[in-house]
């Protein structure tokens, strides 16, 4: 094995073409569309007849908020997804397509997705200049850009940790934010729309406090299901500024700021392929689907040209990232 490492993102992305794994996958990827809005269909019909379902209270609402959480993870891995048009080539297409999932049924917007997303972040990972992301927390895991809040400091795990329980409240907020100040009016009437579309048929046909303890249960559950999955992403990996950065080559600077997990299909599902987050920044168009197998084939590779792989476990990953806020 050689000592020096190659990063040669030629001759691996060469081989996962090959293998045939960069290919879209539009009939799979509508099918688990299909499967986001017959699920939402359900819900209707489980509000609409919420009275002869003799639910036992809270715990029908409780497992109704469950059961939208579920849906409400899927849509935002599905929007995910299809804006970086694993599903379809045609990006016009694939905004169009994602707007019932990101607008209505999450009330998010694609459009500030896409741009924080796929135009910075993947591009510039971990680099601060470019990545908001990585300034979370006032800086604390980007060294050289900690802040000087010096309560937020003092109480960081608390700030944090406790952030994850708000994550979803925390995305409508800055979609908001986004399409009103890009005028994106067309787009933020989409994104009204989820009020009554989603919400109004749960607080019309529930009692009051039912209706509450739905979406209260839908948003602590949706939000650290999220939260704890982005986090394991990037946090406490490299750091590099713009002009260090600009000097690696793609696979270098993706591989060495970002961890992948390990875990089979569970844990696949359960992160939305977020888990293989190394081989999602490397090939971003390559369907989730696939990413299983291209991480066995990227591990293989990094072993034959020593180019170290950054895999934990969950708990692991969970570990480093507070010890990074440890230091902060």
């Amino acid at each position: 094995m050689s000592t020096t490492p190659s990063y040669n993102f030629d001759e691996l992305k060469a081989a996962v073409r090959r293998a045939g794994l960069l290919e879209r996958v539009p009939v799979r990827g509508s099918l688990e569309m299909g499967a986001v809005l017959v699920s939402m269909a359900l819900v209707y019909y489980i509000v609409y007849n919420w009275s002869s379902l003799h639910f036992t209270q809270p715990w029908g609402a409780i497992g109704l908020g469950l059961f939208m959480s579920v849906i409400f993870t899927r849509a935002v891995f599905v929007s995910h997804d299809v804006l970086h048009t694993q599903y379809f080539k045609d990006k016009k297409f694939s905004f169009k397509i994602s707007y019932p999932f990101s607008a209505i049924i999450l009330s998010n917007s694609s459009s500030w997705w896409d741009f924080k997303h796929n135009v910075n972040h993947h591009t510039w990972c971990n680099v601060p200049q470019k990545d908001e992301d990585i300034l979370a927390m006032d800086g604390a895991f980007a060294p050289g850009h900690t802040g000087s809040k010096r309560w937020l400091k003092k109480s960081k795990y608390l700030v944090f940790w406790g952030a994850m329980f708000f994550m979803y409240p925390a995305f409508i907020a800055q979609s908001y934010k986004f399409v009103i100040k890009r005028k994106k009016w067309a787009e933020l009437a989409l994104m009204l729309l989820h009020w009554p579309i989603i919400w109004g048929p749960v607080f019309y046909f529930l009692p009051l406090s039912e209706a509450v303890i739905v979406a209260l249960t839908l948003n602590f559950t949706l939000s650290p299901w999220l939260a704890f999955g982005f986090i394991t992403n990037h946090l406490g990996c490299e750091v590099f500024e713009k002009e260090v950065g600009e000097k690696l080559s793609w696979m270098e600077l993706q591989m060495r700021t970002s961890r992948s997990l390990t875990g089979g299909v569970f844990i696949h599902w359960f992160y939305g392929g977020l888990n293989t987050q190394i081989e999602h920044h490397l090939f971003p168009k390559a369907p989730r689907f696939n990413l299983l197998e291209i991480q066995r084939m990227t591990r293989e590779y990094a072993a034959k040209h020593g180019i170290k792989y950054f895999e934990t476990t969950v708990t692991e990953a969970y570990v480093q990232i507070n010890n990074v806020l440890k230091k902060y």
